[in-house]
């Protein structure tokens, strides 16, 4: 009963966190509409009274007439419309969700012992679970700095651009050494939404309140809080999509089981942005097909890279299953029924725990993902996805129930139905 409240209460969280994101996400990508949208106003009144820009819009059987003032305009409401609530609320249910999810159970989901460093193969789970936290913080901090030193007054925001990308391939590597392929993908997206949610607390709100209090003490607002907020927003637009597709990829595991997983994950993160581009010119009445061609040409490739396939057997020796019933694996592979046998034996002994109708495995109410592996035809219908997952090794999940390489290697070689 505990496992399954835990379960249903982790629905619910999921479910906040998506409300948070589609509200945060869908006022930011208006906002960004909006401000590219914008027209020189047409009458002298409004030029006169500091109008930057404007726009007209019919929606939902109604005009609507936009304008912007950069700092000054000549009154300020008492009920002005603020934005921050919604990405607070986005970060603060996602990192619970992460909590959940991931730092609870740290030695399933967050430790690797593939790692290519012996010291990240021989964490702990408190330890996986701490260094998960100091990234999101770490990922921030030299966010920051890059945009701290390299354009302080927005006036080299293209090398800015240039060195954040090579930040995000240069997280999306690190990330893959220091966790499991799934959780990887999702703390790099945490990292990307933990620099927008930071941008908006601790940049953009926090200048527009001084240019708010300049206003009302009839001073003139700074104008590097308007560009600075604005540099801070734009960056939030292209990591949106991103941050979505590494949120959605856990349900995708040849994405992160691949041996080119961080490249993957790179190219999917640059398609993202590229298509993010392709919109934002054209709310500026720019037409670029070239940005969303560029972008699909960089999932083409991403898909070509995380192609299913086997594996070579781990070591030399003849592959077997538990005793003597792995004895004659060799011969056994040679026919179809005979290998359905032997993989059947070892799913039944290393897998069933958690993947079947009501699994044996300690907090697991359900199969993970829905796949039972109970029977034959279950077995043949996720038949290439075993064989992926296992060979990766992010299955069984931190190996819980002792899966050998000789196991593995007999899965890899595995003849689908």
């Amino acid at each position: 009963m505990t496992a399954y409240a835990m379960e249903f209460g982790n629905l619910l969280l999921r479910w906040l966190h998506v409300i948070a994101a589609i509200a945060w996400i869908g006022e930011s990508i208006y906002f960004v509409m909006l401000d590219n949208s914008l027209r020189p106003p047409r009458h002298a009144s409004a030029k006169s009274s500091g109008v930057y820009g404007e726009m007209w819009a019919v929606h939902g059987g109604g005009f609507y007439h936009n304008q912007k003032y950069l700092t000054s305009p000549p009154q300020l409401p008492a009920d002005l419309h603020w934005s921050f609530w919604k990405a607070y609320s986005t970060w603060l249910s996602g990192f619970a969700l992460f909590s959940i999810m991931y730092l609870i159970k740290p030695e399933f989901y967050l430790v690797n012992p593939g790692s290519d460093w012996a010291w990240v193969a021989a964490l702990d789970g408190w330890q996986a679970s701490a260094l998960a936290v100091a990234l999101l913080a770490i990922g921030w901090i030299v966010y920051d700095q890059l945009c701290r030193r390299i354009s302080p007054n927005m006036e080299r925001d293209g090398v800015l651009s240039l060195a954040v990308a090579v930040m995000m391939v240069a997280l999306a590597w690190l990330s893959t050494e220091l966790f499991q392929g799934r959780a990887a993908f999702l703390i790099t997206g945490a990292v990307m939404a933990t620099c927008m949610s930071a941008n908006v607390f601790f940049w953009i709100i926090p200048g527009q309140r001084r240019m708010v209090a300049a206003l009302k003490a009839g001073t003139a607002p700074d104008p590097l809080d308007g560009k600075r907020g604005k540099q801070r927003s734009v960056h939030n637009t292209y990591f949106t999509l991103p941050v979505v597709f590494l949120m959605l990829s856990n349900h995708y595991s040849f994405t992160y089981t691949s041996p080119h997983a961080w490249v993957i994950m790179a190219l999917f993160i640059f398609a993202g942005a590229l298509i993010r581009q392709y919109f934002v010119l054209r709310h500026s009445g720019i037409h670029q097909p070239a940005y969303p061609l560029a972008g699909v040409a960089l999932l083409a490739l991403a898909a070509w890279l995380a192609q299913p396939g086997g594996i070579a057997p781990a070591s030399g020796s003849a592959a077997r299953a538990d005793g003597a019933s792995m004895a004659d694996a060799g011969t056994a592979l040679a026919s179809k029924e005979a290998d359905m046998q032997i993989v059947r034996a070892i799913v039944q002994a290393r897998c069933v725990q958690c993947h079947a109708e009501q699994p044996t495995q300690a907090g697991f109410p359900t199969a993970p993902l829905g796949i039972s592996l109970t029977s034959d035809a279950q077995l043949a219908l996720h038949a290439a996805q075993i064989k992926q997952t296992v060979a990766s090794k992010y299955m069984p999940l931190g190996n819980l129930t002792g899966m050998t390489e000789d196991e593995r290697a007999v899965i890899a070689a595995w003849q689908l139905p």
